[in-house]
C-alpha cells in the first residue's frame, strides 16, 4: 500500500513544483518567451517528465493562472477573518505595495498575463484570466457593499484599476516607490468614502 502512495505522491508534488514555477517564470518571462524547458529546468523536474503532466504550454499557462487563483483564495480567505471590510480593503492595498518591487520588474502577475494572452488569437486563455480578475472584483465589491457604499462594484472596479495602472507604471519607468505614493493616495480615498448615514 505504502509503495503505491509514494509514486503517487511524487507526482503530485512533481505536478505541484511544475504548476508554482510555471506561475513564476510565466509572469518573469512572459508567455511566447518562456519554453517548457525553462519551467521543467526552474520546477527541477526532466523536461521529458513535463509531458506527463501538461502535454502542451498552453496547458501548464491555465495551470499558472489556476496558481494565481490559489494565491487570491489565500490571500482573500486570510483578509475575511479581519472584522471590518474597511480593514480588509486598506491591508489589500498595504499588500500591493509590498510587492512593489516585483511589480516594478515584472508587474501585476495576472494582469500582465491577461494583456499578453488577449494578444493570441484564440481567445480562450484570456478568458481564463480576466476571471481570476473579475474574482478580485467581485470580492472587492462585496467589502463596499458591506460598508453600505452606493456603487460598490463601481467601487471595485476603480480600487483594482488603480492597482493595475500603478503596478503597470511601476513596471514601466522601473519605480517600486511609485506603488508606494499611488498605495497612500489609495488608502486616504478609502479612507474619504463615508455610507450616506455617515455624512451627517
Amino acid at each position: 500500500m505504502t509503495d503505491s502512495v509514494k509514486p503517487r505522491a511524487r507526482a503530485a508534488d512533481k505536478r505541484r513544483r511544475l504548476t508554482t514555477e510555471a506561475a513564476r517564470v510565466l509572469h518573469e518571462q512572459g508567455v511566447e518567451r518562456t519554453t517548457l524547458a525553462d519551467i521543467a529546468r526552474a520546477a527541477d523536474v526532466p523536461v521529458g517528465n513535463v509531458y506527463y503532466y501538461f502535454k502542451t504550454k498552453d496547458e501548464l499557462v491555465l495551470a499558472a493562472l489556476s496558481e494565481h487563483s490559489a494565491h487570491l483564495d489565500e490571500l482573500t480567505g486570510r483578509l475575511d477573518r479581519l472584522p471590518d471590510p474597511r480593514d480588509r480593503l486598506r491591508t489589500l492595498i498595504k499588500a500591493w505595495v509590498d510587492q512593489r518591487e516585483v511589480a516594478a520588474r515584472y508587474g501585476c502577475p495576472t494582469g500582465t498575463l491577461a494583456v499578453e494572452l488577449d494578444k493570441r488569437a484564440d481567445g480562450t486563455l484570456d478568458a481564463e484570466a480576466g476571471t481570476v480578475i473579475r474574482r478580485l472584483l467581485e470580492w472587492a465589491g462585496d467589502q463596499f457593499r458591506a460598508l453600505g457604499l452606493p456603487d460598490p462594484d463601481d467601487l471595485a472596479v476603480t480600487l483594482v484599476s488603480a492597482y493595475q495602472g500603478m503596478s503597470l507604471l511601476a513596471n514601466a519607468l522601473r519605480d517600486p516607490e511609485l506603488m508606494t505614493r499611488q498605495g497612500a493616495l489609495l488608502l486616504r480615498w478609502l479612507d474619504s468614502l463615508q455610507a450616506p448615514d455617515q455624512t451627517a
